[in-house]
C-alpha cells in the first residue's frame, strides 16, 4: 500500500492525482449495511451497499474545491464523521481543514464546515485524522507547523473548542487516532527517535503526550486498533522491515511480530476465526498483491505468517473491518480510481470470496 506521509498533492498516477486516505474509509451502519467514501473531483464521492448486496452509484457528497484528501471517523451512534482539507480563500498554498457529518446510511451528509488549521493558518502540515468518544464528539488531530500535534474538539452543546497545542516535536505526517474501550480518544504517532501517544485521562479532556517510547520506525505505516481488553494496539513497520506492535497498558516496549510482506502502510481490525477474536493485518505485498496475516488478539508472542490474495495491482490502500456476524470485509482502492470488496467465507477460516468491483 502506498506511504501516505505526503502532502495530499504529491501522489499522482498520470494526469489523476490519487486519493490520500486516512480512518475508516469504509464504514458500516447501525443496520449492518456499508458506504465506500473517496475524493475525486474536488468533492467527496459515496458509494452505499443496498439492501440486496449490491452497491449503488457513486453519489456526490459535496465539497466544492477538496483536495485528494479525506479522512473518516465512526462513533459508537455510527455517524460517520468527514474530514478533509480545502484550499483557503485568499491565501496562496494554504489549507483549511473542514468537516461534514453522515447521519445514516445512504442519506445526504451535512454541509461542510470549516474547523480552521493546527496553526491558525497556514499550508499544509500533515494529514488530518479524527476519531469519535464515546459521547459522539469528533476530536481532529494534524500535526502543526512546529512538528508537534494540534488537536480540535466538538463540545456537548454544539461547536467546537479552538485548537489545542498538544506538544511535541518531528512528528509523521499520518498518525493514527482511535477510540479504545472506555470510549476516551488516543492519537499514535512516531518519531526519528520513538513512538509518541497522546492519550484522553477522562471524557471530555485534552489528551496528554506521554513520554517517548524508543524505536525504530518507519514513518508512514502506522495503524491502530482496539483489542478485547479495550487497550488500543499500535502496528508500524520498524527499520529492518518487520512489522511491530505495541501496545502501552499491556507492554512497556514493542514486540516484533514477523517480517512485512511489502514496504508500504498498514491496515488493521479483528474478526472472529475458528469463533476466536482475532486481529487480521493487510499490507501490500512486494509483488503487488493483497497479503493479510491474523493471530488471536493481543497474544503477540504468536507472531504472523503472511498469505496472499487477489491479483497484482499498481499502488494499493486497503481498509478493513467487519460485518454484524464479525466476519472480516476488505476492500482495495486500485491505483486510485477502482474499488474492489470481499468477504470473509465462514467464521471457521480466514478464506475470501471473489472479490467484487464496485466502482
Amino acid at each position: 500500500m502506498a506511504n501516505r506521509s505526503q502532502a495530499p498533492a504529491a501522489r499522482s498516477h498520470g494526469s489523476t492525482t490519487a486519493p490520500v486516505l486516512q480512518g475508516d474509509w469504509l464504514t458500516r451502519g447501525v443496520e449492518g449495511r456499508f458506504s465506500a467514501y473517496l475524493p475525486r473531483d474536488g468533492e467527496v464521492v459515496r458509494w452505499t451497499e443496498e439492501p440486496d448486496g449490491r452497491w449503488s452509484r457513486p453519489v456526490s457528497l459535496g465539497g466544492d474545491g477538496l483536495t485528494p484528501f479525506l479522512a473518516v471517523g465512526q462513533g459508537p451512534d455510527r455517524y460517520v464523521h468527514l474530514v478533509a482539507l480545502r484550499p483557503a480563500a485568499g491565501e496562496d498554498e494554504h489549507v483549511e481543514v473542514v468537516h461534514s457529518v453522515q447521519f445514516q446510511t445512504g442519506r445526504p451528509a451535512v454541509a461542510w464546515r470549516p474547523i480552521g488549521h493546527s496553526n491558525g493558518k497556514g499550508p499544509w502540515t500533515g494529514n488530518p485524522v479524527v476519531a469519535v468518544d464515546a459521547q459522539g464528539r469528533a476530536h481532529v488531530f494534524m500535526r502543526n507547523g512546529g512538528g508537534g500535534v494540534s488537536v480540535r474538539a466538538q463540545k456537548d452543546a454544539g461547536g467546537w473548542h479552538p485548537w489545542w497545542d498538544l506538544l511535541g516535536s518531528k512528528t509523521d505526517p499520518s498518525p493514527v487516532a482511535l477510540t479504545n474501550g472506555s470510549g476516551l480518544v488516543e492519537l499514535y504517532s512516531s518519531h526519528a527517535k520513538g513512538l509518541v501517544r497522546y492519550v484522553q485521562r477522562e471524557p471530555g479532556a485534552k489528551p496528554l503526550r506521554e513520554e517517548l517510547v524508543p524505536a525504530s520506525v518507519a514513518m508512514g505505516t502506522l495503524a491502530a486498533t482496539t483489542g478485547p481488553s479495550g487497550h488500543a494496539t499500535l502496528f508500524y513497520l520498524d527499520q529492518d522491515g518487520r512489522v511491530c506492535a505495541w501496545s502501552p497498558e499491556r507492554s512497556l516496549a514493542p514486540t516484533p511480530l514477523g517480517d512485512a510482506a511489502g514496504t508500504g502502510r498498514l491496515a488493521v481490525t479483528r474478526c472472529l476465526v475458528d469463533g476466536t477474536d482475532h486481529t487480521v493485518i493487510a499490507q501490500q505485498s512486494a509483488d503487488g498483491r493483497l497479503a493479510l496475516a491474523a493471530y488471536p488478539s493481543e497474544q503477540e508472542a504468536e507472531g504472523i505468517q503472511w498469505t496472499e490474495t487477489g491479483d497484482a495491482r499498481g499502488d494499493l490502500d486497503a481498509v478493513l473491518t467487519t460485518g454484524l456476524d464479525g466476519r472480516l470485509v476488505a476492500m482495495v482502492l486500485i491505483g486510485g480510481t477502482s474499488l474492489l470488496t470481499t468477504r470473509q467465507k465462514a467464521a471457521d477460516t480466514l478464506l475470501l470470496d471473489g472479490w467484487r468491483s464496485i466502482g
